[in-house]
């Protein structure tokens, strides 16, 4: 059954979020300081159903319509909200919404062991790319390896497809790894298909050695264990 809800509710709610999608586009400067309210408004869009209020089918057909180039930062500002503590959403304003986002999965893995303070005090020190990798290294015990940023010229036209496929490898590797983990994941299925027959054994080893690092700790050793009985 679907929640009740009032119209007059809905009807805000509703207005506000365009208010700041709106106000989001003429203030580029300041996109982030209105973040946290937004993430909190999608939020209750998707439990109180309202996007009923403009016959939609669902919810993602609400977002495609509010955030045609991409969803994923509206579900990056719904994470936020949904995990951060009340005291840490006040001060993230100050932060903006990336290292919110990093923030939030710290706070989705400790739950109520959260240490808001000292993290968001880190938030405010370092730079964001700096930021990214304590968060990382703190995550998985372990410095990150050397990084760097490339830029790519897409078409519009080229977007839809794109954005479908980082989203699908981030379904099978786990919503925490970064959208440079999923490229990686595309291009090694993409060399593994193209050298299987005929093709490059070294490049296809590399590629299969790609995968294998991405399997969990339990499929890498069945995935050892059958290599081995046909070996024997």
């Amino acid at each position: 059954m679907p929640p009740k809800f009032t119209r007059r509710r809905a009807l805000f709610v509703l207005t506000k979020i365009d208010e700041i999608l709106a106000w989001e586009q003429h203030k580029e400067t300041e996109r982030d300081t209105k973040f946290v309210e937004l993430g909190r408004y999608l939020c209750e869009v998707r439990s109180g159903q309202y996007w009923r209020m403009e016959n939609l089918k669902s919810f993602d057909e609400f977002l495609e319509r509010r955030f045609p180039g991409s969803r994923r930062k509206a579900y990056y500002l719904m994470s936020i909200h949904e995990h951060l503590p009340p005291q840490a959403r006040k001060q993230l304003k100050e932060v903006g919404w990336t290292k919110g986002l990093e923030l939030a999965k710290l706070a989705r893995r400790d739950g109520q062991h959260f240490d808001c303070a000292t993290w968001l005090h880190k938030a405010q020190q370092m730079p964001k790319e700096q930021f990214q990798q304590e968060v990382e290294k703190e995550l998985t015990g372990r410095d990150t390896e050397p990084w760097e940023i490339i830029y790519f010229k897409l078409y519009q036209s080229q977007m839809p497809v794109i954005e479908k496929a980082i989203e699908t490898a981030a379904l099978m590797l786990g919503s925490d790894r970064s959208r440079g983990y999923c490229l990686e994941m595309i291009c090694a299925d993409f060399l593994a298909g193209a050298n299987l027959d005929n093709g490059d054994p070294e490049t296809l080893l590399f590629s299969m050695a790609r995968f294998f690092k991405f399997l969990p700790g339990e499929q890498r050793q069945a995935f050892l264990a059958g290599l081995s009985e046909k070996a024997s």
